[in-house]
C-alpha cells in the first residue's frame, strides 16, 4: 500500500471519528438544554435553619457527596415520599 494510500485511510479514519464526536456533542447540548430546562422549573425559597440544624445538614451532605441544597432536596423528597405510602395504607 502506497503513502498516499495509507494518509487517505487514515483521514477517513479521521474523519469518522470526527463524525461521531460531533453527533456526541450534538447529543450533549441537547441534554444540557433539557437539564436547563428542568431546573427553570424549580422554585427558590429563603430557608431559616438553626445553626446546630445546618451543620447536621452539611456533614450528612459531605458524607453523601451532595452539596448542603442537595441534601435538603433529598431529604425532603424522602419525606414527602414516606408520607404519600402513609396516606395510601
Amino acid at each position: 500500500m502506497s503513502e498516499e494510500e495509507q494518509l487517505l485511510q487514515r483521514e477517513e479514519r479521521l474523519l469518522a471519528r470526527k463524525e461521531k464526536l460531533d453527533a456526541l456533542e450534538s447529543e450533549l447540548r441537547a441534554r444540557e438544554k433539557e437539564l436547563s430546562a428542568k431546573d427553570a422549573k424549580r422554585k427558590q425559597i429563603i430557608l431559616r435553619l438553626p445553626e446546630s440544624l445546618w451543620r447536621e445538614i452539611a456533614r450528612w451532605a459531605e458524607d453523601d457527596f451532595r452539596s448542603i441544597n442537595g441534601q435538603i432536596e433529598y431529604i425532603l423528597t424522602n419525606s414527602v415520599r414516606e408520607h404519600r405510602k402513609q396516606r395510601s395504607t
